[in-house]
This record gives structure tokens, sequence and C-alpha cells, in this order.
């Protein structure tokens, strides 16, 4: 191995456990409690090498949450295979965020210079909203398929907001979960173009 392979796989190291130690602390105690000197004394690197990675704690949650909406599509990619994909998707939608609440805050609640939605949008952000174009296309009727699955996805992520700040009736987590699947799974299209 040349020299220069060497240097990069050790980079891509450092960066892959830069990530990591954020994602943990994150989980464990929130993005405010991740700092660039929490995260280097964690892993065990000084506070400038750090910022030979990233320019800031912003850019380590970016990393986080790319890394994040690949894991997720990995998860929402398996489920549009499911005999019922509307809903498999929908609960492995709220299964990732139950499992992995900084994580999702970080892919969607907290600010970020993430492009969404656009070309320049990274693979993993991508494919996670794919995934969810996959599962409603059957269903969309005269919808165009991407507005549908924009539409879909806020139903999803509106319950997932909801239901962790305690606003709505823990009674009834799994029967919400149903009436959106059966509403959007009914094949009414909404108004012609």
């Amino acid at each position: 191995m040349t020299q220069q392979l060497r240097r990069a796989r050790d980079r891509a190291e450092r960066e892959r456990r830069i990530v990591a130690a954020a994602r943990e602390l994150a989980e464990a105690e929130g993005w405010d409690a991740v700092t660039t000197r929490r995260l280097a004394a964690k892993i065990e690197y000084s506070q400038p090498v750090l910022y030979s990675h990233f320019s800031g704690k912003d850019a380590i949650m970016a990393a986080a949450a790319v890394e994040g909406c690949a894991e997720l599509a990995e998860q929402l990619g398996t489920a549009a295979f499911e005999p019922s994909p509307l809903a498999a998707v929908a609960e492995a939608y709220v299964a990732f965020a139950d499992a992995n609440p900084a994580l999702y805050d970080a892919i969607f609640t907290l600010p970020t210079e993430l492009p969404f939605a656009t070309e320049e949008a990274p693979e993993a952000l991508r494919n996670a909203f794919g995934a969810i174009e996959a599962a409603v296309a059957p269903v969309a009727g005269r919808d165009a398929t991407g507005t549908l699955a924009e539409t879909f996805w806020s139903a999803l992520h509106g319950l997932v907001t909801l239901d962790r700040g305690r606003r709505l009736s823990p009674g009834h987590r799994a029967e919400r979960l149903a009436i959106l699947v059966a509403r959007f799974g009914s094949g009414a299209s909404g108004p012609a173009d």
C-alpha cells in the first residue's frame, strides 16, 4: 500500500470515528452536548485534528445526517419490497425515528446546510426519499408520485414529531399510523393537474 493510500485510509477512519463519537454523544445527551472539545477528548485527538476534517460541529452533524440517511434509505428500501410496502415503509420510518432520536433530529429537524429536494442533495438523501416514492407509486393515481411522496413523508414526520413531543394520545399511536396508510393507500387522487 502506498503512503498516499494509507494516509487517505487513515483520514477516512478518523472521520468515521469523529462522526461515530458525535452520534453516540448526541444519542446519549443531545446535540447540544456535542462539542469539538468533548469529541476530541472522546476519540483522543486534538481539536485541530477535528478541524482538519470538519469545519465545526455543524459539518459533523451534517456528516452524521448523511450517514443516517443512508441507514434510513436501506431500511426503507427493504420495507418497500414487503407485501404491503406503504405500511412497511411507514413502520420502518417510525421505527428508525424511535431508535435514533438524535440522528433523526440531525436529518430532519435541526438546521443544516444539506440540500434537500435538489439535484445537489447527497445520494443518501435521494435514496431515502426514493424508497418513499417507490412505496407510494402504486397508489399515486393521477397524483404526481414525487408530490404524493413528499406529502406522505410530511405526514409521517408530523406524526413522529408530535408523538415525540407528547402532543398526541400515546394509546392511539398504532391506529394513527394505520389510518395514514389506509388513507394514502386508498388510491384516491387529488385534484387533476
